[in-house]
């Protein structure tokens, strides 16, 4: 690892642990709750997490670009881009119910070169550089060595326009229920991608998801030894609609139920 990436790290680390822990701290008070759209909420806490990682990243590298989830960062074209989810799995939050995640990423020329998801509830994070592998708390993790599809515990979710759009994973959720041992739709997509990487999950699929979402778990996955493609088996970019993300043994099965129905009418 050079030390540029090094700091970098070391940056995002100390972020998520901070916003984390303030996380923690917060999680069964009084919150104040506003709708970015029907479903989909946003709490003070998410606002402030934003704001604090953002700081603590600006006040290490203040020439480097910012793409996060609750607020609009004017381009500097610098080259490097912060990719940030202060708090993954809102709805959760909001209910007290813990389960969520920061989730921060590091693209460099277009490419996703560093990622941290931090759990505070359990003071776990996990950790991935590109080449460098992936790690939980400081520990190599590998994917799981599972399979075939019938004998796997998959992850998925579901849009915040579920009720009103045809594209609603319903249909592959079914088809997935009925041929793996599990699905599991726990509510933080983050969380889901890290535990794929450790292998407690075999494969997550999701569609609709946002770059923050997905940044830098796919590269945890992807630097643990799985498969991260679209919904197709083709590349992934984080810009794309659709992610499935596996072991890499029960992919080809999981592109095939993906192939049976994509959509519930």
């Amino acid at each position: 690892m050079t030390m540029e990436i090094e700091r970098y790290l070391e940056t995002a680390v100390r972020a998520a642990r901070a916003a984390g822990r303030l996380q923690r701290e917060r999680l069964w008070g009084e919150h104040s709750i506003e709708f970015k759209g029907e479903t989909d909420l946003v709490t003070e806490v998410d606002r402030e997490c934003e704001e604090m990682v953002v700081a603590a990243i600006r006040g290490d590298f203040p020439g480097h670009d910012i793409l996060a989830e609750e607020n609009a960062y004017p381009p500097l074209n610098s080259g490097h881009k912060w990719i940030i989810d202060p708090l993954d799995g809102t709805t959760n939050y909001a209910h007290g119910f813990p389960w969520f995640c920061v989730s921060i990423a590091l693209e460099i020329g277009g490419e996703v070169r560093l990622g941290v998801i931090y759990h505070p509830m359990m003071d776990e994070l996990f950790s991935a550089v590109k080449g460098e592998g992936a790690y939980l708390n400081g520990r190599p993790v590998r994917v799981s060595r599972r399979e075939p599809l019938k004998n796997s515990l998959l992850a998925t979710g579901f849009p915040y326009d579920r009720s009103r759009d045809n594209e609603n994973n319903f249909g592959n959720f079914i088809n997935f229920q009925m041929k793996a041992r599990a699905v599991r739709r726990a509510g933080a997509a983050a969380l889901d991608l890290a535990y794929v990487a450790a292998g407690r999950l075999d494969g997550y699929w999701e569609c609709k998801l946002k770059p923050w979402d997905v940044a830098a778990g796919q590269l945890l996955v992807a630097e643990a030894g799985g498969l991260v493609t679209n919904h197709s088996g083709e590349p992934f970019s984080i810009y794309d609609h659709r992610i499935l993300a596996s072991n890499g043994l029960i992919h080809g099965e999981m592109v095939e139920t993906l192939r049976m129905k994509d959509e519930v009418t």
